[in-house]
């Protein structure tokens, strides 16, 4: 592929719900532009966006993938992206190397949540957008109802640049109001014409709102323009190209994704009013970075994957500078030296050779040994990294258990290798709970990492749910005796010991003080003692948990010359714990989290009952704007699993939330109950088993 100045590069991302058309549509286009030889299907399996075994078998994008074509003298980096919302890294590391988003939905009149996950960074990241209605033909295609709302969320800044001719199942093209043509059929067998009177007529208010639009977009042609004077083709295009660029136009283009209509001016219209890397610049840290291919090097890792034969692939937006193999560069953020080997750009799962990369280009590198997502890659003398990426913190967990002890040995390394590809997946041991927990956006997210372990690495586990690291502790004081005596003919043991148990404040731990008077209980048997008291806390009370915040202490006991050991009076230690806190009132601790969910207004009361039945306690509710409310509450841990999940079917995926734990707390009587019974359970079948 040939290297093209950064003013005829175009890098877009493709975006949208999952089952939007996104991966057909980009089907069409390479098509079109020739970049491929057939026109694949997701339906079959053989698509060049979706080449990964678990999306052919899935039939859904999981990963972002690069899809380069050449179109009219430009190169056009197109970037599919996942929909679903368990899948949305990708969404956020696109965001950073992209000018601009085509934001992809059916024709119909609301939109799903994933069109407003893409619009919403699209905002945040000051990315320029359009978007394309697609399944136009469709029984049920309400393409009026689509742009009402589109109008009614966003405004007058919504602009459809086209009209349909025919609607439904007798859609067969569009009358593009820019170059005033008709274009019909199939990108192979498209025909332009000019319109019908009617279809004149029909497009007069929508051309009338184009017409204000561009004149809006250059004060000369809003001076011409209200002197009633006409505007040619290309200052139409001028003036909607400077509204593109500010946002203060979002064109709506409308087509086929499946049948291949509105696909050739949707690349034109790519070309001709989405900004390149020159017209509209990156920025960092309040540094707008110019794609000057003759400056420092600085190149920044939007995505990595990981591949058990060819090994970890980077993948870089150069922001400046040039990128070329067999190069020696640094990673700004750990200072670590890297030699560029094989460059690339990626088409696909197909790999186009690239003696250079410039600014403003997008490519691959291969074998990278420290350098992970987020990261910047610069020419050694001039280290100046990059805003990392804001990742959305995990929200559904999960247990893992390898089913062999192959698979525990092969676990470690290949989990952090699917960490190293997707910052959302977390991977941690509690070492209260004694569990691997495997932590992402979702069960799908999970399922599919699971898959991979499998697939990628041969490494097989199964899951569990993941248990509360409930605690223990004690609410009143209280003293006991632990003596422990065994005769059993020749030396025997001896242990005796008093101790005090006290309830602390929580957080603060175990405490052990020795006030032993008159040599009772010899000094170099203390620790001993206390670690009686230690071996008894971690086993529990009531059901099992470690007990936590008690102080002991040690007042009295007794000894024998020959008989006192260490192991003897470890075990009046623990006898005494017990026995003391049976007495103490002891009571399970639960953690406690607090949680903000932001939903839209509409799904308040449902939240708020929903939380109510977890046993949640309101903090406080806001408006956050764009009809959006933000709930503040202290809900335990144990009701959160599956919530995730829970608020995703309430609110119809419009749902986020974050959580943070804050203490622990005593549970409810009847709640602490269920825990003891099934404690009490598990030990009766463990006896008889």
């Amino acid at each position: 592929m040939d290297q093209l100045s950064a003013d005829k590069i175009r890098n877009v991302a493709i975006v949208g719900h999952g089952g939007a058309g996104k991966t057909t549509l980009v089907e069409q286009m390479l098509f079109a532009a020739g970049a491929v030889q057939r026109l694949g299907s997701v339906d079959q399996g053989n698509s060049h966006s979706d080449f990964d075994p678990q999306e052919i078998r899935r039939k859904i994008s999981l990963n972002a993938t690069i899809l380069p074509l050449e179109w009219k003298g430009h190169k056009i980096n197109l970037i599919d992206v996942p929909g679903y919302p368990d899948f949305i890294c990708d969404l956020h590391g696109v965001a950073r190397v992209v000018e601009a988003m085509i934001i992809v939905t059916p024709a119909q009149d609301d939109v799903e949540v994933g069109f407003d996950n893409a619009w919403e960074i699209a905002e945040e990241q000051a990315i320029t957008r359009m978007v394309f209605a697609n399944k136009m033909e469709r029984d049920n295609a309400d393409y009026p109802g689509l742009l009402k709302t589109l109008q009614d969320r966003f405004g007058i800044r919504v602009v459809p640049l086209q009209t349909p001719i025919g609607s439904q199942s007798s859609f067969k093209g569009v009358f593009d109001l820019v170059d005033g043509k008709v274009h019909c059929g199939d990108p192979h067998s498209e025909s332009v014409e000019e319109p019908s009177d009617e279809v004149r007529a029909d497009a007069e208010k929508p051309r009338e709102r184009m017409m204000d639009a561009a004149a809006e977009g250059d004060d000369e042609l809003a001076m011409k323009y209200l002197d009633g004077q006409a505007l040619s083709e290309d200052e139409v295009s001028h003036g909607l190209k400077s509204g593109v660029k500010s946002g203060s136009v979002v064109p709506v283009l409308m087509g086929c994704a499946a049948t291949g209509i509105g696909v050739i001016p949707l690349l034109d219209h790519i070309v001709g009013l989405m900004p390149s890397p020159v017209e509209k610049l990156k920025s960092s840290g309040g540094e707008e970075i110019k794609p000057d291919p003759d400056a420092d090097l600085r190149a920044f890792v939007f995505k990595t994957t990981a591949d058990p034969y060819v090994g970890r692939i980077n993948y870089v937006r150069v922001m400046s500078g040039t990128l070329k193999p067999d190069t020696h560069v640094k990673n700004a953020n750990n200072e670590e030296p890297e030699r560029i080997g094989t460059l690339f750009f990626p088409r696909g799962k197909e790999q186009l050779d690239a003696s250079a990369v410039i600014a403003g280009d997008i490519a691959a590198v291969a074998k990278l040994q420290h350098t992970r997502t987020g990261e910047t890659l610069c020419d050694p003398k001039n280290l100046r990294a990059l805003d990392p990426i804001k990742f959305p913190d995990p929200i559904y967990r999960v247990a893992i258990i390898p089913k062999s002890k192959a698979d525990e040995d092969k676990l470690g390394t290949s989990i952090q290798r699917l960490a190293d590809e997707d910052p959302t997946f977390h991977h941690h041991r509690d070492s209260e709970t004694g569990q691997d927990l495997i932590e992402g956006m979702g069960d799908i997210h999970l399922d599919a990492a699971i898959e991979r372990l499998r697939d990628k690495f041969g490494v097989n586990v199964e899951t569990e749910e993941a248990r509360v690291p409930y605690r223990e502790t004690i609410m009143a004081a209280a003293k006991a005796q632990g003596r422990f005596k065994r005769q059993t003919g020749g030396r025997g043991q001896y242990g005796d010991c008093w101790i005090e148990l006290q309830p602390m404040g929580r957080g603060e731990g175990f405490e052990f003080e020795i006030k032993i008077a008159g040599g009772v209980i010899p000094k170099n048997y203390l620790p001993a003692v206390k670690k009686g008291i230690n071996d008894a806390m971690s086993k529990g009370i009531l059901a099992g948990y470690q007990v936590v915040d008690v102080k002991a202490t040690c007042y009295d006991g007794s000894y024998h010359d020959v008989d006192s050991s260490e192991q003897a009076f470890k075990l009046a230690g623990s006898i005494a714990f017990r026995s003391a806190a049976d007495h103490a009132n002891p009571t399970i601790l639960e953690p406690i989290l607090e949680v903000e969910v932001d939903v839209p207004e509409e799904f308040t009361g449902d939240v708020m009952g929903d939380l109510n039945t977890r046993r949640g306690r309101p903090l406080g509710m806001e408006m956050i704007g764009s009809g959006r409310q933000r709930i503040r509450a202290e809900v335990p841990m144990a009701t959160m699993g599956k919530y995730a999940l829970e608020l995703r079917s309430i609110t119809k995926g419009r749902g986020r939330f974050r959580q943070e734990f804050v203490r622990y707390e005593a549970m409810p009587a009847h709640e602490k109950q269920v825990l003891i019974k099934e404690y009490e359970k598990r030990r009766s079948e463990d006896a008889e088993g």
